[in-house]
């Protein structure tokens, strides 16, 4: 690979080739990696959530964002909010496990508040209360100050997996697997 080249999808569109891992950070060229979560899918609205709910229980919260995302894109006006607020919950799962607590528990509250919207609707079957509680439950966890980043010039360090990112110790890297939410009202199936 020219170093020097941008990676360019089939449509000639900028799209770096670096293989991923589970959570979504490029690994070195030549890496075995996830694969990626095709973009542009457009399912429907059930689909969108179990493919969302098989990714999260893999421990996969960056892919199942880019699932709800797509839903965002394709979906009616209406449902936009709500499929941003999922996909903002994922990738704040997603930034967690990667050991960024502060954009962590950002995106969790944000994606929380983006569907309070609907709560009572509880669309495609998602119990939103339930969702909600865990999304702020899990933001108190992983930045208990709430300050999320008072230094808005900061950026939290990434862990590698299985790593605490440098100056960061004592910051809890989750198990995205372990914490994924349950979607669908009710408790989750007996396995």
């Amino acid at each position: 690979m020219d170093e020097s080249r941008r990676d360019r999808d089939e449509e000639g569109r900028a799209r770096n080739a670096r293989p991923r891992d589970g959570l979504g950070r490029p690994l070195p060229y030549g890496a075995a990696g996830v694969e990626r979560q095709p973009e542009g899918v457009v399912r429907s609205p059930e689909e969108t959530v179990r493919e969302a709910q098989r990714l999260l229980d893999a421990g996969m919260p960056f892919h199942a964002h880019e699932v709800f995302e797509d839903a965002w894109k394709s979906g009616p006006e209406a449902e936009r909010e709500w499929w941003r607020g999922l996909a903002q919950m994922a990738v704040g799962l997603t930034h967690a496990a990667r050991g960024n607590a502060a954009g962590g528990a950002r995106l969790l509250r944000r994606g929380a508040t983006a569907v309070e919207g609907f709560l009572g609707a509880d669309p495609y079957g998602v119990g939103v209360d339930g969702l909600i509680r865990w999304a702020r439950e899990l933001a108190g966890r992983v930045d208990p100050s709430g300050r999320e980043g008072a230094d808005p010039g900061h950026r939290s360090a990434q862990a590698a997996p299985g790593e605490v990112p440098a100056g960061r110790e004592g910051v809890p890297v989750l198990d995205a697997a372990a914490e994924a939410p349950w979607l669908l009202r009710g408790d989750r199936p007996k396995e």
